[in-house]
């Protein structure tokens, strides 16, 4: 597999957990909540309220949690948020992207940086990573009953630049920014709804390290994740075989 394969399939575990659930909703319902504030209630004129639905039924939130946050969305007199990116290494060269939605951005620019400056990394100005990571379109779903190589020529045509089976039974899809909203379309005619569905930074080159170091670096990763304001994190670690043994 690729290695931000190998990482979604991380992550994906990692958020069976049920220490990490009310982590997850948390971000889930702020996405909802923007989504609402940025286009509208309606997921059928809003695409992005339709996918941060979709990825929280992924996640099995419940109906009322998805009501609310759309309710919370709809409130004019509500907190208002801010979205927003840092760029950033942490140390052995790893790259780092955070995006972060906000209600103060004096408070996230500080958390994120203390972070970087904690782990040994250093914060660096918007747009001096662009040049490391290309944004794709990533789909996550179960195999299911599905024709394997019937269904991967149908995903080509549609846009799919990459297309991997992982050992849990799970497709991941890559296709380009462009052809995102078009593979979401096409899923859903074909009745399938994916677990996650979004936009992520792929790294153009890949960085491996001995265990010790990159134990170090996913704990610091651990950190920004962890973080409130913040709803994602990319990085271009490479994710070794002993590296995945370990985690």
């Amino acid at each position: 597999m690729s290695g931000h394969s190998k990482w979604s399939t991380i992550k994906r575990k990692k958020g069976a957990l049920d220490a990490k659930r009310s982590k997850i909703f948390s971000k889930l319902i702020k996405e909802i909540t923007v989504a609402v504030k940025e286009g509208g209630d309606d997921p059928e004129g809003n695409p992005r309220l339709r996918l941060a639905i979709a990825n929280a039924k992924g996640q099995s939130m419940p109906k009322d949690n998805i009501e609310r946050a759309i309710n919370k969305g709809k409130d004019k007199d509500g907190t208002k948020f801010i979205e927003v990116t840092y760029e950033g290494y942490l140390p052995h060269g790893i790259a780092v992207y955070v995006e972060c939605t906000t209600d103060n951005l004096q408070r996230t620019v500080s958390n994120v940086r203390s972070i970087f400056n904690k782990y040994g990394g250093s914060l660096s100005t918007n747009g001096s990573l662009s040049y490391l990571f290309h944004r794709k379109g990533v789909f996550v779903f179960p195999k299911g009953e599905l024709d394997e190589e019937e269904f991967e020529m149908e995903l080509i045509d549609t846009g799919a630049e990459d297309m991997e089976l992982d050992d849990d039974g799970f497709f991941h899809i890559t296709t380009s920014m462009e052809d995102f909203g078009v593979m979401m379309k096409k899923l859903e005619e074909l009745g399938i709804e994916p677990e996650s569905a979004d936009l992520q930074r792929i790294p153009n080159d890949t960085k491996s390290l001995e265990l010790e170091e990159a134990q170090k670096i996913l704990k610091s990763i651990d950190m920004f994740e962890e973080n409130d304001d913040v709803q994602k994190v990319f990085h271009n670690l490479e994710p070794t075989d002993e590296l995945m043994e370990d985690m």
